[in-house]
Protein backbone atom coordinates (compact mmCIF):
# COMPACT_ATOMS: atom_id res chain seq x y z
CA UNK A 1 0.00 0.00 0.00
CA UNK A 2 1.52 3.15 -0.97
CA UNK A 3 2.16 5.95 1.64
CA UNK A 4 -0.02 8.88 1.54
CA UNK A 5 2.49 11.95 1.33
CA UNK A 6 0.54 14.47 -0.69
CA UNK A 7 0.66 17.17 2.01
CA UNK A 8 4.32 16.87 3.49
CA UNK A 9 5.49 19.69 1.52
CA UNK A 10 4.78 23.44 1.62
CA UNK A 11 1.19 23.96 -1.26
CA UNK A 12 -0.67 25.95 -3.19
CA UNK A 13 -4.49 26.77 -2.86
CA UNK A 14 -5.17 23.92 -5.13
CA UNK A 15 -8.48 22.66 -4.07
CA UNK A 16 -8.57 18.63 -3.69
CA UNK A 17 -9.31 16.34 -6.02
CA UNK A 18 -9.84 12.84 -6.73
CA UNK A 19 -6.88 12.88 -8.65
CA UNK A 20 -4.17 10.04 -10.08
CA UNK A 21 -1.84 11.07 -7.62
CA UNK A 22 -4.78 10.69 -5.19
CA UNK A 23 -5.78 7.23 -6.59
CA UNK A 24 -2.43 5.93 -5.70
CA UNK A 25 -2.39 6.20 -2.23
CA UNK A 26 -6.07 6.51 -1.59
CA UNK A 27 -6.32 3.16 0.69
CA UNK A 28 -3.49 4.50 3.11
CA UNK A 29 -4.82 7.85 2.83
CA UNK A 30 -8.75 7.13 4.11
CA UNK A 31 -7.84 4.17 6.64
CA UNK A 32 -5.83 7.03 8.02
CA UNK A 33 -8.10 9.54 7.71
CA UNK A 34 -11.96 7.52 8.56
CA UNK A 35 -11.83 6.20 12.01
CA UNK A 36 -13.11 2.66 11.59
CA UNK A 37 -13.29 2.56 7.63
CA UNK A 38 -12.62 -1.15 7.21
CA UNK A 39 -14.99 -2.25 9.73
CA UNK A 40 -17.54 0.19 7.84
CA UNK A 41 -16.87 -1.36 4.39
CA UNK A 42 -17.37 -5.19 6.28
CA UNK A 43 -20.01 -4.22 7.35
CA UNK A 44 -21.76 -2.75 4.61
CA UNK A 45 -20.72 -5.11 2.49
CA UNK A 46 -22.73 -7.45 4.62
CA UNK A 47 -26.04 -5.26 5.16
CA UNK A 48 -26.14 -4.78 0.82
CA UNK A 49 -25.90 -8.64 0.74
CA UNK A 50 -28.94 -9.03 3.20
CA UNK A 51 -30.92 -6.43 1.69
CA UNK A 52 -30.01 -7.27 -1.80
CA UNK A 53 -32.85 -8.81 -4.22
CA UNK A 54 -31.94 -11.54 -6.72
CA UNK A 55 -32.92 -10.22 -10.01
CA UNK A 56 -32.39 -6.65 -9.11
CA UNK A 57 -29.42 -3.80 -9.41
CA UNK A 58 -27.06 -2.55 -6.27
CA UNK A 59 -26.26 0.48 -6.92
CA UNK A 60 -22.41 2.11 -5.40
CA UNK A 61 -22.60 6.00 -5.93
CA UNK A 62 -18.81 7.34 -5.72
CA UNK A 63 -17.22 3.59 -5.75
CA UNK A 64 -13.38 5.13 -5.71
CA UNK A 65 -11.40 2.27 -6.23
CA UNK A 66 -13.81 -0.73 -5.53
CA UNK A 67 -13.22 -1.32 -1.35
CA UNK A 68 -16.92 -1.99 -1.34
CA UNK A 69 -17.35 -3.39 -4.43
CA UNK A 70 -15.25 -5.93 -3.43
CA UNK A 71 -16.07 -6.74 -0.63
CA UNK A 72 -19.67 -7.20 -1.12
CA UNK A 73 -18.43 -9.58 -3.98
CA UNK A 74 -16.06 -12.01 -1.34
CA UNK A 75 -19.92 -11.54 0.66
CA UNK A 76 -22.52 -12.58 -2.18
CA UNK A 77 -19.95 -15.86 -2.53
CA UNK A 78 -21.56 -18.05 -5.47
CA UNK A 79 -24.45 -15.90 -5.72
CA UNK A 80 -25.07 -13.82 -8.86
CA UNK A 81 -25.30 -10.23 -8.27
CA UNK A 82 -25.73 -7.16 -10.85
CA UNK A 83 -23.58 -4.10 -9.27
CA UNK A 84 -23.33 -0.84 -10.91
CA UNK A 85 -20.29 1.11 -9.77
CA UNK A 86 -20.48 4.67 -10.78
CA UNK A 87 -17.47 7.68 -9.79
CA UNK A 88 -16.77 10.72 -11.97
CA UNK A 89 -12.73 9.77 -11.61
CA UNK A 90 -11.41 7.61 -14.01
CA UNK A 91 -8.55 6.86 -12.13
CA UNK A 92 -10.07 5.51 -9.19
CA UNK A 93 -11.92 3.53 -11.96
CA UNK A 94 -8.41 2.63 -13.78
CA UNK A 95 -7.43 0.95 -10.03
CA UNK A 96 -11.21 -0.84 -9.36
CA UNK A 97 -10.39 -2.40 -13.32
CA UNK A 98 -7.29 -3.74 -12.71
CA UNK A 99 -8.74 -5.38 -9.05
CA UNK A 100 -11.57 -6.78 -10.49
CA UNK A 101 -9.27 -8.53 -13.49
CA UNK A 102 -7.78 -10.50 -10.72
CA UNK A 103 -11.15 -11.97 -8.69
CA UNK A 104 -14.31 -13.26 -9.99
CA UNK A 105 -16.53 -10.62 -9.97
CA UNK A 106 -16.11 -9.15 -13.39
CA UNK A 107 -18.84 -10.10 -15.05
CA UNK A 108 -21.08 -9.31 -12.07
CA UNK A 109 -19.07 -5.46 -11.79
CA UNK A 110 -20.06 -2.63 -13.76
CA UNK A 111 -17.89 0.20 -13.99
CA UNK A 112 -19.43 3.46 -15.07
CA UNK A 113 -16.93 7.14 -15.29
CA UNK A 114 -19.62 10.06 -14.71
CA UNK A 115 -21.64 12.24 -12.84
CA UNK A 116 -23.41 10.56 -10.20
CA UNK A 117 -26.59 13.13 -10.02
CA UNK A 118 -26.58 12.34 -13.84
CA UNK A 119 -26.51 8.47 -13.56
CA UNK A 120 -30.21 6.64 -14.00
CA UNK A 121 -30.82 4.26 -11.31
CA UNK A 122 -33.58 1.57 -11.84
CA UNK A 123 -34.69 -1.98 -10.48
CA UNK A 124 -32.76 -1.47 -6.83
CA UNK A 125 -32.62 -3.13 -4.46
CA UNK A 126 -29.50 -1.52 -2.73
CA UNK A 127 -28.33 1.69 -3.03
CA UNK A 128 -24.70 2.59 -1.50
CA UNK A 129 -23.05 6.24 -0.66
CA UNK A 130 -20.24 5.87 0.90
CA UNK A 131 -18.73 9.43 1.99
CA UNK A 132 -19.61 10.84 -1.16
CA UNK A 133 -22.95 12.72 -0.76
CA UNK A 134 -20.72 15.49 1.13
CA UNK A 135 -18.98 16.32 -2.14
CA UNK A 136 -22.07 17.41 -4.04
CA UNK A 137 -23.41 20.93 -3.99
CA UNK A 138 -25.90 21.33 -1.53
CA UNK A 139 -28.79 22.38 -4.05
CA UNK A 140 -28.02 18.54 -5.91
CA UNK A 141 -28.30 16.30 -2.33
CA UNK A 142 -31.98 16.28 -2.20
CA UNK A 143 -32.55 15.54 -5.56
CA UNK A 144 -30.43 12.72 -5.87
CA UNK A 145 -31.80 11.06 -2.66
CA UNK A 146 -35.51 12.04 -4.07
CA UNK A 147 -34.03 9.50 -7.35
CA UNK A 148 -32.65 7.29 -4.90
CA UNK A 149 -35.73 6.36 -3.12
CA UNK A 150 -38.15 6.45 -6.47
CA UNK A 151 -36.14 3.59 -7.62
CA UNK A 152 -35.82 1.75 -5.04
CA UNK A 153 -38.09 -1.51 -4.74
CA UNK A 154 -40.09 -1.95 -1.64
CA UNK A 155 -38.11 -3.14 1.16
CA UNK A 156 -35.09 -1.77 -0.73
CA UNK A 157 -32.53 0.11 1.35
CA UNK A 158 -29.91 2.99 0.94
CA UNK A 159 -26.75 2.92 2.94
CA UNK A 160 -25.31 6.12 3.56
CA UNK A 161 -21.91 7.27 5.03
CA UNK A 162 -20.98 11.32 5.48
CA UNK A 163 -18.74 13.10 7.38
CA UNK A 164 -20.81 15.28 9.67
CA UNK A 165 -21.14 18.44 11.71
CA UNK A 166 -22.85 19.24 15.00
CA UNK A 167 -25.21 21.55 15.50
CA UNK A 168 -23.82 22.78 19.08
CA UNK A 169 -20.46 24.61 18.12
CA UNK A 170 -18.65 23.59 21.45
CA UNK A 171 -19.67 19.72 20.71
CA UNK A 172 -18.27 19.74 17.43
CA UNK A 173 -14.81 21.55 18.47
CA UNK A 174 -14.94 18.54 20.72
CA UNK A 175 -15.61 16.25 18.01
CA UNK A 176 -12.89 18.28 15.27
CA UNK A 177 -10.19 18.08 18.02
CA UNK A 178 -10.56 14.16 18.73
CA UNK A 179 -10.92 13.72 14.98
CA UNK A 180 -7.15 15.38 14.51
CA UNK A 181 -6.09 13.72 17.34
CA UNK A 182 -7.08 10.29 15.55
CA UNK A 183 -4.99 11.55 12.28
CA UNK A 184 -1.95 12.97 14.47
CA UNK A 185 -1.71 9.14 16.21
CA UNK A 186 -1.55 7.71 12.39
CA UNK A 187 1.20 9.59 11.83
CA UNK A 188 -0.17 12.54 9.76
CA UNK A 189 1.68 15.98 10.66
CA UNK A 190 0.01 19.65 11.78
CA UNK A 191 1.09 20.32 8.32
CA UNK A 192 0.21 17.63 6.92
CA UNK A 193 -3.66 17.79 8.71
CA UNK A 194 -3.59 22.36 7.83
CA UNK A 195 -2.97 21.85 3.96
CA UNK A 196 -5.45 18.89 3.74
CA UNK A 197 -8.42 20.81 5.68
CA UNK A 198 -7.31 24.11 3.03
CA UNK A 199 -7.45 21.88 0.20
CA UNK A 200 -10.87 20.64 1.10
CA UNK A 201 -12.50 23.98 2.04
CA UNK A 202 -15.66 24.44 0.40
CA UNK A 203 -15.33 20.58 -1.63
CA UNK A 204 -16.25 18.52 1.40
CA UNK A 205 -19.49 20.26 2.49
CA UNK A 206 -20.39 18.31 6.04
CA UNK A 207 -24.35 18.60 7.42
CA UNK A 208 -25.69 17.73 10.50
CA UNK A 209 -27.14 14.73 11.14
CA UNK A 210 -30.25 16.31 11.39
CA UNK A 211 -29.98 17.17 8.15
CA UNK A 212 -29.54 13.55 6.31
CA UNK A 213 -32.12 12.40 8.63
CA UNK A 214 -34.57 15.44 7.31
CA UNK A 215 -33.73 15.18 4.10
CA UNK A 216 -34.69 11.05 3.92
CA UNK A 217 -37.75 11.64 5.87
CA UNK A 218 -38.86 14.09 3.39
CA UNK A 219 -37.52 11.84 0.19
CA UNK A 220 -40.18 9.39 2.41
CA UNK A 221 -37.49 7.15 4.06
CA UNK A 222 -39.13 6.28 7.35
CA UNK A 223 -37.59 3.60 8.71
CA UNK A 224 -34.64 5.20 9.76
CA UNK A 225 -31.35 3.88 11.46
CA UNK A 226 -27.95 5.55 12.64
CA UNK A 227 -26.46 2.37 12.94
CA UNK A 228 -22.79 3.76 12.99
CA UNK A 229 -21.15 6.99 14.42
CA UNK A 230 -17.38 8.15 15.36
CA UNK A 231 -17.79 12.23 16.52
CA UNK A 232 -17.88 13.59 13.63
CA UNK A 233 -18.67 10.40 10.95
CA UNK A 234 -21.87 8.60 10.58
CA UNK A 235 -23.86 5.74 8.80
CA UNK A 236 -27.22 5.91 7.98
CA UNK A 237 -29.29 2.92 6.79
CA UNK A 238 -33.12 4.22 5.00
CA UNK A 239 -35.38 1.46 4.56
CA UNK A 240 -38.00 2.30 2.22
CA UNK A 241 -41.08 0.41 3.43
CA UNK A 242 -42.58 -2.63 1.95
CA UNK A 243 -46.51 -1.58 0.29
Amino acid sequence: MAKDDIYTGPRGPAPFEFNARVAAVFDDMITRSVPGYRELIDRLAQLAAHFYHPGSRIYDLGCSNGNFGVRFGAEMGEEEFRLLAVDSSQPMLDLYRQRLAEGPWEEAIELICGDICEQEIAEASVVVITLTLQFLPLAARDALIDRIYRALRPGGVLLLTEKVVHPDPALDALQQEFYYRYKRERGYSELEISQKREALEDVLIPETIEAHQRRLQQAGFHQLDLWFKWFNFASFLACKELV
